[in-house]
């Protein structure tokens, strides 16, 4: 197998593990962004040495990274999606956190959470375990 398949697959497995110890809530996956994002740096610089190929194929990593995030927590939380348009599904005692006084919003909020901005936040992360390797990459090379 090539190189970057193997590094999916294993990052993969550490972000099933790391969903699995947040209960389904992806903080971990967004903490694993940053020594994700180092590690890159020394993956990518290993082929390329251009800056600009470089932050263009770390965005690209970091990318990938959150879209295995985006589609773990689209398999765990896109199925409660079907509670919002049961009539007779209790949002109030689902078991998340009121963040918006109302049963119904907060449940909405709760799931934009989990699924669309838990992984921005982690390519956000990714990128800055990145660019910092990158500063400490060029003070080296310089």
């Amino acid at each position: 197998m090539k190189r970057g398949v193997l590094a999916l697959l294993g990052y993969t497995a550490a972000d099933v593990v790391c969903v699995g110890m947040g209960m389904g809530v992806p903080v971990f996956c967004i903490l694993l962004g940053f020594p994700v994002g180092w590690l890159m740096v020394g993956h990518v610089t290993a082929e390329v040495s251009d800056i600009g190929t470089v932050l263009k194929k770390l965005l690209l990593l970091a990318t990938v990274t959150a879209g295995v995030t985006l589609a773990g927590m689209a398999v765990i939380w896109g199925p409660c999606a079907a509670m919002l348009f049961d009539p007779d599904a209790d949002l109030a005692n689902f078991g998340i956190p009121p963040i918006l006084y109302e049963p119904r919003a907060s449940f909405i909020g709760w799931l934009v959470l989990m699924i669309v901005i838990s992984p921005v936040l982690q390519l956000l992360m990714s990128l800055l375990g990145s660019h910092l390797a990158l500063i400490r990459w060029a003070r080296k090379r310089a």
